[in-house]
């Protein structure tokens, strides 16, 4: 089952897109109603219809429409339409006249190029995204996000003790609940893992009223699966899932089953009757989990080891038994070596 118009973005944060700026549309008259037909292709979640026609619509107004700008990006990166991205991002910097304008862009430039980098391999892309994100702290110093995500692209330039200190700078402007500050001590004490394919931060609360970040499961393995009551795919599989559950059960091994429901009453229901006794959190539709992975079909599984790096991806049902099985030896492994370690006084 398909989920349109989410971007991959393994980093902080996704490029918003701006409610006033969305119901203004671009100035000139032509671009604006090619403007409404790519919305009604969005709402028809045809992505790749929406993609064009924001496109035309940008062109039609001469690279001046900022919402046709900022959809590009969005269905471009969940497309692979890297230079229809580019060229957006150009545009926006280009169009940025105050100091904040220019700085929001010169970051949001830059997560594109750390995005392709990462979907591509290219580490050249990591310079000109460090590039970026230097031009967005001279115009505004006091950006975190731009400072967080300076430290990863270094560190993907093999910079360590540069990115060393980005990441310090990070933690002393941030207060201590902020998603990101837990990765960014890591990254201080390990700045190799800053160029692992790391899974997302994130805090969810669970069905039943547990808050519980990534980083709190650190030293386990986590599989997540994303899935809906709606999803015919996702209740046939579900019986591997319990069974997956059932053998794992006293192993050092998470699972967290993200609903993307709408309704929470069903969703609810649901669990209770198909015994989910494992963690459970609802998203909802195009929720921010999702996005932050990437989710485009469900059912959509991810293993992360007990590092927080992301080790597997699979959509469907799919046979991961051998794999989780591979990454709990591991987890055990480090669990042992952690309690053998000399106590500090």
């Amino acid at each position: 089952m398909r989920l349109a118009g989410i971007a991959l973005i393994l980093i902080s944060t996704a490029i918003p897109l701006h409610a006033q700026e969305e119901a203004a549309g671009p100035s000139n008259a032509k671009a604006q109603k090619t403007y409404n037909q790519a919305m009604e292709y969005v709402h028809q979640h045809n992505t790749l219809a929406a993609l064009e026609s924001f496109k035309k619509a940008d062109k039609q107004d001469e690279g001046h429409c900022r919402p046709c700008q900022r959809r590009i990006i969005k269905y471009g990166m969940d497309l692979g339409d890297w230079k229809a991205v580019d060229t957006a991002a150009e545009e926006m910097v280009d169009e940025a006249e105050e100091q904040k304008s220019l700085a929001r862009a010169h970051y949001e430039y830059g997560v594109v190029l750390m995005d392709e980098g990462f979907s591509r391999h290219k580490d050249e892309l990591f310079e000109r995204a460090h590039e970026e994100m230097t031009k967005a702290l001279a115009a505004a110093p006091n950006f975190p996000k731009a400072v967080y995500n300076d430290g990863v692209a270094l560190a993907h330039m093999n910079q360590d003790a540069p990115a060393k200190a980005q990441f310090e700078k990070y933690v002393q402007m941030t207060p201590t609940d902020d998603i990101d500050r837990r990765r960014a001590e890591l990254y201080i004490r390990q700045p190799e893992m800053a160029r692992a394919r790391m899974a997302p931060p994130f805090v969810v609360t669970t069905l039943d009223g547990q808050r519980i970040s990534l980083d709190d499961l650190r030293g386990k393995v986590v599989l997540i699966d994303f899935w809906a009551t709606w999803c015919g795919p996702c209740r046939e599989a579900l019986p591997h899932l319990q069974a997956i559950a059932n053998k794992f059960e006293e192993q050092p091994l998470v699972i967290l089953s993200v609903s993307l429901d709408t309704q929470e009453n069903r969703w609810k229901e649901f669990v209770a009757k198909n015994s989910m006794t494992w963690l459970n959190c609802r998203d909802g539709a195009d929720g921010p989990l999702a996005r932050q992975f990437g989710v485009h079909e469900i059912p959509h599984t991810f293993t992360i080891d007990a590092d927080g790096i992301l080790q597997d991806e699979h959509v469907g049902d799919a046979a991961i038994e051998g794999k989780l099985k591979k990454q709990i030896a591991r987890a055990l492994e480090v669990q042992a070596a952690a309690k053998s370690a000399p106590q500090a006084n």
